[in-house]
């Protein structure tokens, strides 16, 4: 427990003005910095998304799904008065107790808190959280309440399964937005701050917003990460090798061999199309990639063409045949081989699905073995992200992506980022507009602001016919002319999945491993959609784990129980599995023997920006 400050550091002169003419001053330039910013704002939008919540996947303004998901609750709560009354009545001696410890943290004594943070939750690090009682007060109070909120909540009925996720996410997005550190009056670190420069990190956050919102488009991109700190194939993305194949959809790059002997069967790398690539080749530390090829394998990995107009008729089915399958075919070309592995990352990890299933239905055999990594068949628990998708929301994306031809990146990154609010959003106003700093140099937030677009008609058809429709784990989607069975893919699989993915949940991804035909190594590994990936092993450091289970079982929760937990990273047990299913070495390759070399990696696709 910690003990708290005597009451003498309450004192208001701890906390006392040096320079009010500064102050004054500071505020006033502020001010006028925040009239330049509504100006802007009222210019951009008109009433827009900016203004409110926006639903960005789906190209509306606001939410109002969720909105009317929160009134239904609300309605519940109401129709059983001795049950809300009761409710009430705990939270309110709730805020006696915290009241009654703050009163003796005042006098100087001990006080155990009666709500505390959990753990991991960053935004009560500061240690006047705990020390001083103003503070204690706010966070113990917001904390009791979210808590009330939550179980209020889960013990509501008349709500269904869809409702109750809409009611849940809303509620996720008004916690996050009213914590006591998000307001400057409310946040001992914005307050020490203000009065230590005389509101000089006022002036600098406002201006700092004001940055933001110029470039912006329909939504605010708050910026996360020191964007001059990085360069692809500068000092991210800097494997060596060489773009061997090119067409409009993408360039494929061949790296260059870091041992003396490879694996005969190469490895073809599929990501995201959502992403760039360089997610596996951030810095040599970090890099999948590298290690891959240090492992002894021929590496090849598709990068996709950030599209504009021109590519807006390009469906589902050209990135299944002008994407992963003419992919395949130049690695064939490239080194001899009948066959590669091959690995689906999220998004390309659904369309190597598709393409395996439609390849089962032809009886045509191109790949040695499929990995996937956090990628879904099944998207009947899809998570957070079915939130975004009904037909009044599609039918509002199609119509936003025929203006243009394709989705700006700029809406998928702010949608990824509400559905971690608490991460991903307030940290940053503070830090950014708050405190006045300049946010701190990240190679990943770097990638994840680096986005990209999505054609307008591939883009439809995934969100359509794969998390509205769910016709491939149906068995009712055809594609190129086949019917699509998942039991009919029958080679070897290793399938990733992320512990706390908030993208591909454990459960979607699990449900969709087990609709394969054939021998499926299933594992598990900690944190979420991207540090459950991208996990190097590092003897320094072990940061997670990752879950083994041979046992083919019904449901995760089953898996789980007999599951063996093995600290550190999975990238070895992926190696030595993948080694063992490929055939004996062979003198390495040097990229581009075959089918020459266009240009060094990492190409010239990735380097398109996105808006």
């Amino acid at each position: 427990m910690q003990k708290a400050l005597p009451a003498s550091s309450l004192d208001l002169s701890a906390w006392q003005v040096k320079d009010p003419v500064a102050l004054g001053q500071n505020m006033l330039a502020a001010m006028e910095t925040g009239a330049k910013i509504w100006l802007e704002m009222l210019e951009k939008q008109r009433g827009s998304a900016m203004q409110g919540m926006p639903s960005a996947m789906a190209g509306s303004t606001d939410i109002p799904e969720h909105a009317r998901a929160l009134a239904t609750l609300w309605q519940s709560m109401l129709a059983d008065p001795a049950k809300l009354s009761e409710s009430q009545g705990e939270l309110v001696a709730g805020y006696v107790q915290v009241w009654q410890a703050a009163l003796q943290k005042v006098a100087g004594n001990d006080a155990h808190p009666v709500v505390e943070p959990e753990n991991g939750d960053g935004r009560f690090r500061d240690p006047e959280w705990s020390t001083n009682a103003y503070f204690d007060f706010w966070k113990q109070s917001y904390l009791l309440t979210v808590r009330w909120a939550e179980k209020l909540l889960d013990e509501t009925t008349g709500l269904d399964e869809r409702g109750r996720h809409q009611a849940e996410f809303a509620l996720k997005q008004l916690t996050a937005a009213f914590s006591p550190s998000n307001f400057p009056a409310t946040n001992p670190e914005v307050i020490r701050e203000t009065i230590a420069s005389n509101a000089a990190n006022i002036v600098e956050g406002m201006r700092q917003l004001l940055a933001d919102v110029q470039r912006s488009e329909d939504q605010l991109r708050i910026t996360q990460t020191d964007t001059t700190a990085f360069e692809v194939g500068k000092n991210i993305a800097i494997t060596p090798g060489k773009v061997v194949f090119q067409n409009d959809l993408l360039q494929l790059i061949q790296y260059t061999p870091s041992t003396d002997k490879v694996r005969a069967v190469p490895l073809l790398i599929v990501p995201p199309w959502i992403n760039k690539f360089y997610i596996l080749d951030l810095s040599p530390q970090k890099s999948f990639i590298k290690y891959m090829v240090d492992q002894g394998f021929t590496v090849f990995i598709v990068s996709w063409v950030n599209p504009d107009e021109r590519l807006k008729h390009k469906t589902f089915e050209d990135y299944m045949k002008e994407g992963i399958l003419a992919a395949a075919d130049a690695v064939k070309r490239e080194t001899g081989e009948k066959k590669c592995n091959v690995v689906g990352y999220c998004v390309g990890g659904t369309l190597l699905y598709a393409t395996l299933a439609w390849l089962a239905a032809r009886r045509e055999d191109v790949f040695n073995t499929a990995t996937f990594l956090t990628a879904q068949a099944d998207f009947t628990k899809a998570g957070d992200l079915k939130l975004f998708i009904d037909d009044e929301q599609l039918k509002s994306l199609e119509a936003r992506m025929e203006k243009t031809g394709y989705l700006e990146g700029g809406a998928m990154a702010g949608v990824f980022n509400m559905l971690r609010p608490k991460d991903l959003i307030w940290p940053y106003i503070v830090n950014n507009y708050m405190l006045g700093k300049k946010p701190f140099p990240f190679d990943l937030l770097y990638w994840n602001q680096d986005s990209t677009r999505m054609p307008a008609t591939n883009h439809a058809y995934y969100l359509r016919e794969f998390y509205h429709e769910n016709r491939l784990a149906k068995g009712e989607m055809v594609l190129g002319g086949e019917r699509l069975d998942l039991k009919k893919v029958k080679l070897p699989v290793y399938h990733l999945a992320a512990k706390e993915d908030h993208i591909a949940p454990v459960l979607s991804v699990y449900t969709g491993a087990l609709m394969l035909g054939g021998p499926v190594e299933f594992v598990m590994s900690g944190s979420g959609h991207i540090a459950g990936v991208v996990n190097p092993p590092d003897p320094k450091r072990v940061k997670y784990q990752f879950w083994t289970n041979a046992d083919r079982v019904d449901n995760i929760e089953e898996w789980m129980e007999g599951a063996k937990e093995t600290p550190g990273s999975w990238w070895p047990h992926y190696s030595a599995w993948l080694a063992k299913n490929s055939k004996g070495q062979i003198d390495a390759r040097e990229p581009g023997r075959k089918l020459g070399a266009i240009e060094d990696a990492p190409g010239s696709y990735v380097r398109a920006k996105g808006k």
